[in-house]
């Protein structure tokens, strides 16, 4: 189901770890539907409790073709190596999954360094739900080419859709930043043969996002 804020007429679709709980952060404070809970309680997972992130479904999506409708996308690298930063560093999610304690999955460390990670990324992704959510194709999230949006943002322009929303609902966005990463990490830092593993998904990612950000793999 997509995140619809009726009273404005607006529709977005949400990609994870690409902004996405910054932007629901956003909605929800001009969402004259939603009841906020006491302000010193907000966390990420409050926005995403209003507002869960769904996969597209053009049937459903076409049923907001009268709304201003946008996503929000992330360089594909910069978005793949945040769920390592964000997900597994900061957070710590690989210790709160179940799957993990299965024999299957003895080898897989619950705080591994970037390259047994990505390395091991296909087991990661199946010994956790989370990491999985965060690791599928963002054509899952925002739909097929062509993209059936009035505005595709990138996550360096958050800062003029929040000028949008402020425009269409006439107040004032915040757009403070939710859910970001404590932890750098760039490309580079992979050995070879990491970014050799990896390079599959992201060309498959930077193809469907073609438009938006070159590939710094070719």
């Amino acid at each position: 189901m997509a995140i619809a804020v009726p009273a404005h007429k607006i529709a977005y679709m949400a990609l994870p770890k690409a902004g996405c709980s910054t932007v629901k952060r956003m909605l929800a404070l001009i969402d004259p539907d939603v009841d906020l809970p006491p302000r010193e309680t907000w966390t990420a997972d409050t926005w995403h409790a209003i507002y869960p992130t769904a996969r597209f479904r053009p049937h459903r999506w076409d049923g907001f073709q009268d709304y201003w409708r946008f996503a929000v996308v992330r360089d594909p690298v910069k978005r793949l190596l945040s769920v390592y930063t964000n997900r597994v560093v900061q957070l710590g999610d690989l210790h709160n999954s179940r799957r993990l304690r299965r024999p299957e999955f003895s080898h897989l460390s619950r705080d591994p360094d970037p390259d047994f990670f990505f390395l091991h990324l296909d087991a990661y992704y199946e010994a956790s739900s989370v990491i999985k959510h965060h690791v599928l194709p963002c054509e899952l999230f925002i739909g097929p080419k062509p993209f059936r949006y009035d505005r595709v943002f990138k996550t360096e322009q958050i800062g003029e859709l929040a000028e949008e929303l402020g425009r269409r609902s006439g107040k004032s966005v915040d757009i403070s930043r939710e859910n970001s990463s404590e932890m750098r990490l760039d490309l580079d830092d992979l050995q070879p043969r990491t970014i050799d593993a990896i390079r599959p998904l992201l060309e498959r990612e930077y193809a469907h996002l073609d438009a938006y950000y070159a590939n710094p793999l070719t």
